[in-house]
C-alpha cells in the first residue's frame, strides 16, 4: 500500500523502488520496456537498459540509426515500462524525448567494456544482416583498428532521455485490487498525484 502522503517527487519513491528491484529482481533490474511511434503511426517496442535517472528523466543509450532511433528522432516521445516481477511491482513513464549531451554519452561511452565499444562501431544495427560471418568479420576489423588505442565513441551513438510528463506507480494486490498512484507534471513545475481504481 501506498502511504496516505505519497513523495512530492516522484523521483523520490522511483529511487527507493529501484533500489529494491537492484537488491531482489533476478536479471536486469534496470531493464525496460521501451515504446517508440514510426513515421507512419505504428507503435514500436523492444527492451532496453536504463543508464541513468536524474530530476531531468530517465536515460538510456543506443545507435542512432537503428530504428529505435530514428523514430524517436523524428518523433520524440516515447513511453517506458519497468516491471520487477519478483516485487510484484511496475512502473510507467510517459514524456517527450531529447538528445543527452555529447560529453554524457562520452562519458558513458567511455564506461563500457572494450568489446561493447567496438560492437557499437561494428553494428548497423536494425539493418539487414546477410549471414553471421559479415558482422563477426566487421567486429575483426575494428577489433584490430583499435587493438592498442581507446576506442573513440562513433557519431551515430548516443544517449536519449526521456522527460516524463506522467509516472504510474503499480503495486500487486490481493483479489486484484491493486494500488495505483500516478504524478502528473505541472505546467507550473512541481506534480500532481491522483490514485486511480485497479
Amino acid at each position: 500500500m501506498f502511504a496516505d502522503r505519497p513523495p512530492a517527487d516522484p523521483y523520490d519513491l522511483f529511487a527507493d523502488w529501484f533500489k529494491d528491484a537492484e537488491a531482489k529482481e533476478i536479471n536486469d533490474p534496470n531493464g525496460m520496456a521501451l515504446a517508440t511511434v514510426g513515421a507512419d503511426g505504428m507503435p514500436s517496442l523492444r527492451m532496453v537498459l536504463l543508464k541513468g535517472v536524474d530530476p531531468q528523466g530517465f536515460v538510456f543509450y543506443t545507435n542512432y540509426e537503428s530504428k529505435k532511433g530514428t523514430q524517436l528522432q523524428g518523433h520524440p516521445k516515447a513511453a517506458l515500462l519497468f516491471h520487477w516481477k519478483s516485487l510484484r511491482r511496475q512502473v510507467r513513464v510517459e514524456g517527450e524525448v531529447t538528445q543527452t549531451t555529447p560529453e554524457e554519452a562520452d562519458a558513458y561511452f567511455a564506461s563500457r567494456p572494450k568489446q561493447s565499444q567496438i560492437g557499437a562501431w561494428a553494428s548497423q544495427q536494425s539493418r539487414p544482416l546477410s549471414a553471421k560471418f559479415e558482422l563477426e568479420k566487421r567486429v575483426a576489423l575494428y577489433a584490430a583498428k583499435y587493438a592498442v588505442t581507446r576506442v573513440p565513441r562513433p557519431a551515430h551513438w548516443s544517449g536519449f532521455r526521456i522527460h516524463p510528463r506522467y509516472i504510474e506507480f503499480w503495486q500487486d494486490g490481493a483479489f486484484r485490487l491493486h494500488d495505483r498512484l500516478v504524478y502528473h507534471r505541472q505546467e507550473e513545475g512541481g506534480w500532481r498525484t491522483e490514485r486511480l481504481y485497479p
